[in-house]
């Protein structure tokens, strides 16, 4: 026994140092505080949710506008698709009887008048094909700019009814009673569309397409996104609001200040006509020459290409995107 005891006292005194080790090395190291340190980390703090959150609405964000993005990449605007950017409500078959109608009328017009074939050949093409879509994009032009001149009254009753406590459909519902028109009939399509069950982001995706322009395009970006990640969102259309006003009133500064360029292009590209016909009137004899003889017909094409070519050149110089 005597013998077994400094064993025993060996082997006590190696746990003992064993389990001091293991309780002072982390003390001694800093492994302990290192420890700690990642243990705070782990735990989300206040700012590191906040950060966190952010983060994420900003992945949310940029998800939706992907999505946007590609459900409006690779589409073209059908036939009725213009159409109804017009505001117009025919269909496919009244457009074609309607172009057959001014291609017929205009074509008998020059075979009257002019008695040629190429120039009613002419008239037909640009009756049946040219002037239909000439008052198409006229419609759509005037139809769009009355839009953009509602769309921020419509934005505010939006802001004030959600402010309020209106849910976004109702403050829809109202618009698509009150409001002028092409707003009052463009909110009511999102209304139905709502009813049929569609949600409302695409619902205005869907009205981006009648009315292609980047303030709807902004406009349904903001209610997409914050239909899909929340947020604030009269704060949102009324920020968005307010960008809208200050590009409309960017868009008439714009214009006043090329008023002057403008005017200069139109005298320039009518000075040639003015003149053209102020000698007719003094001495037909002289310039019949230009479409009485081949010089003179020549000379009278070339003369059409390069004042078409002066004419675009000059529109596209003074025209300005905003």
């Amino acid at each position: 026994m005597n013998a077994n005891l400094p064993l025993a006292a060996g082997l006590a005194a190696l746990a003992a140092g064993a389990v001091a080790w293991v309780m002072l090395t982390p003390l001694m190291t800093g492994e302990k505080r290192a420890s700690q340190r990642r243990r705070a980390i782990s735990v989300v703090t206040p700012g590191a949710s906040a950060r966190a959150v952010t983060t994420s609405r900003r992945e949310q964000v940029a998800k939706s506008l992907k999505e946007i993005e590609a459900k409006k990449a690779g589409t073209r605007a059908s036939l009725e698709l213009r159409i109804a950017q017009a505001g117009l409500t025919w269909s496919r078959e009244q457009y074609y009887v309607v172009s057959g109608v001014l291609a017929f009328l205009l074509g008998l017009v020059a075979y009257l008048t002019i008695s040629s074939i190429p120039a009613t050949l002419a008239a037909i093409f640009a009756g049946g094909l040219g002037l239909p879509m000439w008052f198409l994009a006229h419609w759509r032009k005037r139809r769009v700019a009355r839009f953009i001149a509602e769309l921020p009254t419509a934005i505010d009753i939006i802001t004030r009814g959600v402010r309020a406590g209106i849910p976004v459909s109702d403050c829809f519902r109202i618009i698509s009673r009150e409001a002028e028109e092409p707003i009052r009939s463009e909110f009511r399509i999102v209304v139905e569309s709502q009813t049929l069950g569609l949600s409302l982001g695409e619902a205005l995706v869907k009205m981006h397409e009648r009315v292609p322009v980047s303030d709807v395009n902004f406009f349904a970006i903001v209610i997409g996104i914050q239909a899909k990640s929340g947020g604030n969102l009269s704060e949102a259309l009324a920020n968005l609001s307010r960008v809208l006003r200050e590009r409309k009133k960017m868009a008439g500064k714009i214009q006043a200040m090329s008023m002057e360029a403008k005017a200069s292009g139109g005298i320039i590209a009518a000075l040639p006509f003015v003149v053209a016909t102020l000698t007719y009137i003094a001495s037909p004899d002289y310039i019949a020459l230009l479409w009485t003889t081949d010089i003179g017909k020549i000379g009278l094409v070339a003369s059409a290409i390069w004042m078409s070519l002066g004419i675009f050149t000059m529109k596209k110089m003074i025209s300005f995107d905003f």
